[in-house]
């Protein structure tokens, strides 16, 4: 899989794709794959405020239920309610229209403490070697 190249990445397989002074976010390909098909999807309403590594709501799958974590901290703008009808949209788009939610960024500097794509694609074969 090519991680989209202008995106930044977390250990814990969230993506952020920065758009002005506001960033997308959302889980990656892996982590939809590792979670198997998605059947529920909770996200925090608009007007949240994010911190860092705070839990910001979960997906659960046939497999497990997994927490979300913020990979940066600010205002939830919005949040995809498209996947409370249609959870597979992360099976399907994870990168695109699968997105989780929309923060105005509090500070941009933390998306640059993300990996890129190339060290995001290397700690994912790391880890599935592990």
């Amino acid at each position: 899989m090519t991680y989209p190249a202008d995106y930044r990445y977390t250990k814990e397989h969230e993506w952020v794709k920065l758009e002005g002074d506001e960033a997308l976010v959302g889980i990656t390909h892996h982590a939809q794959d590792q979670l198997g098909d998605v059947v529920f999807v909770e996200l925090p309403k608009a007007g949240s405020t994010l911190s860092v590594g705070d839990s910001f709501g979960t997906v659960e799958s046939v497999k497990a239920v997994s927490d979300l974590y913020a990979p940066v901290s600010g205002e939830v703008v919005e949040a995809n309610d498209d996947l409370v009808d249609e959870p597979e949209k992360l099976n399907e788009s994870p990168h695109e229209t699968g997105w989780l939610v929309r923060v105005k960024v509090a500070a941009k500097e933390e998306i640059e403490k993300l990996m890129t794509a190339a060290d995001y694609e290397k700690y994912v074969a790391a880890e599935t070697e592990s």
